[in-house]
């Protein structure tokens, strides 16, 4: 399959039976538009409804499956070639018209050997969408922002209409994580280093004609405060009291006021009343809930390593654990669901140990973690049976780092001993699991992800979790605020994890996340040859 095309576009009509032709031979393709005839003399900005209607239609017909970018150089140039300098090679031209001579001269320039394929012998075109009625003006500088995470069609349209309107520089702000807290899903955001690389490589693929200046930005206003030099805002229709709110700033500095072009947001096709009303980043991650969006660790695998023929596993998660079970280590802070999500995934076929009832276990007269115990703390925590009292032991180490620091120390490696110990007995059962999941509120700051294949975890809004822990185990706000701040925080947990769930939506909302997960690594687990499990 070649990975990149480029599709000539002279009759936008024509555009789904296009895309849905060319689909199964590329993943990323740009749009090209035909500039001859009557239409060649229009300005930059009369093509902004035809583009956003190309994108808009484009997603509805391929979905993510195709990276569609479409190009505003040549529109700018009014030549076919003008202005080409793209950050993928071209694999193939396609076209939805007769067009071979200008094919041709794409071709040359972008060094394609394939020959044209065209999807139509008609060789008219048709651009009835061209805005003649709006304002044609081009603007030196164009300044605009957002967060920009995981580009998007809505992206592509909000910096195409300000592309088409800038004539020098563009200036794009990019929201860094001082403002991204009250998104949803904020953990999940990309950092704003790869954000703003991702945006930069995107436009001057579409026009490298412009200055980018692309900058990060701490508050909503960023360099509209103080750039004298610039000329127009764009927004969405939801942010345009923040342009308005710009002007009034630059007022106050005696500043130039900015013209203030709008765009209409994109509505969104899912309406569920999670996913938000319009196409959005957050969208984007809700969309990653339940996905793999982190791969595992890999390296070698020794047993792969005999057989040629296995080459494609020859990389497999953690391979010096042995392959079957398969060990998912589940975690998530104070309220999160974990517990739940454990129980979801054993309903479905997964063999689930709770690290916290072995850990019970070990606390019993007897076990070696038992001793030492007491031993350290002595027999002042025992109850009358013999036993450890927690709520006798408890008192002697929160709030108290160094005395919680030992306890950990002697408690969670004899935990793992035993959690070892139980595993050694599945894998020796007749029938062994094919998944284990161990289910730990401490995985990660115990270490023990390096005993899993990998790391799926829980995770929910710190206000949620306030509230949770209020209502479920009496305590006050600032109660249960504290215990919250012991524990790994959210972004912490993200950052080790490949799958996130999270419980702040409904029930069946999590549940579907759960079946994705889990039938997603069922698949994977099934492909793999049998020598490998």
């Amino acid at each position: 399959m070649a990975s990149t095309g480029l599709l000539v576009v002279s009759n936008i009509k024509q555009l789904g039976k296009s895309l849905r032709s060319i689909e199964k031979y590329v993943n990323s393709l740009y749009i090209h538009i035909n500039v001859t005839g009557s239409t060649q003399s229009a300005s930059s900005p009369a093509w902004g409804r035809l583009i956003s209607q190309l994108y808009a239609d484009g997603s509805s017909y391929v979905g993510n499956k195709v990276d569609l970018r479409v190009l505003v150089a040549p529109l700018k140039e009014q030549s076919a070639v003008g202005g080409l300098s793209l950050r993928k090679p071209v694999d193939m031209i396609f076209s939805d018209a007769h067009q071979p001579e200008l094919c041709d001269r794409l071709r040359n320039a972008l060094n394609i050997s394939q020959p044209t394929i065209f999807l139509n012998d008609a060789n008219s075109c048709d651009f009835q969408l061209l805005e003649t009625d709006v304002n044609q003006k081009v603007y030196p500088t164009v300044v605009l922002g957002g967060t920009f995470d995981r580009i998007h069609v809505g992206h592509k349209i909000f910096l195409t209409q300000a592309v088409l309107r800038a004539c020098k520089r563009l200036v794009v702000g990019v929201t860094t994580a001082a403002m991204t807290k009250g998104k949803i899903l904020p953990e999940l955001i990309l950092p704003v280093e790869q954000r703003i690389a991702e945006l930069r490589e995107f436009l001057l693929d579409i026009d490298n004609t412009l200055q980018y200046d692309i900058v990060p930005i701490d508050d909503p206003f960023g360099p509209t405060q103080h750039d004298p030099d610039m000329d127009l805002i764009v927004v969405s229709a939801e942010t345009l009291r923040g342009g308005q709110k710009v002007n009034e700033i630059r007022a106050a500095k005696q500043l130039r006021q900015l013209e203030i072009f709008a765009i209409d947001i994109v509505e969104s096709k899912v309406v569920d009343g999670i996913h938000e009303s319009k196409v959005s980043s957050s969208n984007t991650r809700i969309d990653l809930l339940g996905t793999r969006w982190r791969q595992p660790e890999v390296g070698l695998d020794p047993v792969a390593l005999t057989e040629l023929k296995m080459f494609p596993y020859l990389f497999q998660p953690r391979p010096q654990l042995p392959a079957r079970p398969y060990i998912i280590g589940l975690t998530g802070g104070i309220a999160s669901g974990k517990s739940k999500m454990a129980e979801r995934l054993g309903q479905m076929g997964a063999h689930v140990i709770d690290c916290d009832k072995v850990a019970h276990d070990v606390y019993e007269p007897g076990q070696a973690c038992y001793e030492k115990i007491v031993k350290h703390f002595g027999e002042e925590i025992l109850s009358d049976d013999g036993r450890i009292d927690r709520t006798k032991l408890g008192p002697l180490v929160f709030g108290n780092v160094k005395e919680l620091e030992t306890l950990n120390s002697i408690v969670w490696p004899e935990l793992m001993v035993e959690v070892n110990r139980r595993l050694d007995e599945l894998r020796a059962a007749a029938n062994v699991p094919k998944v284990v999941v161990l289910e730990a509120a401490v995985l990660l700051k115990a270490g023990w992800e390096i005993h899993c294949h990998e790391v799926w975890s829980m995770i929910v809004p710190p206000d949620e979790a306030v509230r949770r822990i209020i209502e479920r185990n009496n305590l006050s706000e600032k109660e249960a605020r504290n215990r919250l701040a012991n524990q790994v925080k959210n972004t912490d947990i993200v950052a080790k994890s490949q799958v996130i769930f999270s419980s702040q939506w409904d029930y069946d909302f999590t549940q579907l996340q759960a079946e994705r997960a889990w039938k997603m690594l069922n698949k994977e687990l099934d492909g793999r040859p049998q020598s490998s499990l």
